[in-house]
């Protein structure tokens, strides 16, 4: 058994459970791109880094990787304007683009990513996401996901509050007084 970080309500995915689905997913991914010559996988910073290097460690076809960084939430919780602090270093025009994020919460962010992404031509836009919240919004679609959580704050496995609690090896719901203003 674990020990749970004080700051922390329950453990909703653990160690095993992520490393089964990351594999699941590599290997759906794998398959549905068979066929392309490269595929240009873009992680989202931060938070996507953890759940990236495990996902690109098992897809079997030939891949490249880029990152870009996005701002809506600086250090709040209150989600704001989206800003791109760190852009791609070529031309995606022509390429099979796979965007690998942390989390989907409102699907603004992401939503804000595929237009920007759109309008630079690629020959095709997927998605994937570690977590998605259960909500009542239409949120930007996600084409590969991991796994679908409660409507809480979730740190672990590359999500974090404030740049904490991003290398717990489980994804976990974050109690509310640590964040509540």
């Amino acid at each position: 058994m674990t020990d749970l970080h004080p700051d922390l309500v329950r453990i909703l995915i653990d160690q095993e459970e992520i490393q089964k689905r990351v594999k699941e997913l590599a290997d759906q991914i794998s398959q549905d791109f068979k066929d392309v010559k490269r595929l240009y996988i873009i992680g989202i910073l931060k938070g996507a880094f953890i759940f990236l290097a495990d996902l690109t460690r098992h897809i079997s076809v030939p891949h490249v990787v880029d990152f870009m960084a996005l701002s809506s939430y600086g250090r709040t919780t209150k989600s704001g304007a989206v800003r791109i602090l760190m852009d791609l270093r070529e031309p995606i025009e022509g390429q099979h683009i796979l965007i690998v994020e942390d989390i989907v919460d409102t699907g603004h962010t992401l939503g804000y990513l595929l237009n920007i992404l759109e309008g630079r031509n690629p020959a095709s836009l997927h998605t994937c996401a570690l977590v998605k919240k259960q909500r009542d919004i239409e949120a930007a679609p996600v084409d590969y996901l991991g796994f679908e959580i409660p409507d809480v704050w979730v740190v672990g496995y590359g999500l974090d509050y404030a740049d904490l609690y991003r290398t717990l090896p489980y994804v976990a719901e974050l109690k509310s007084e640590v964040y509540s203003d």
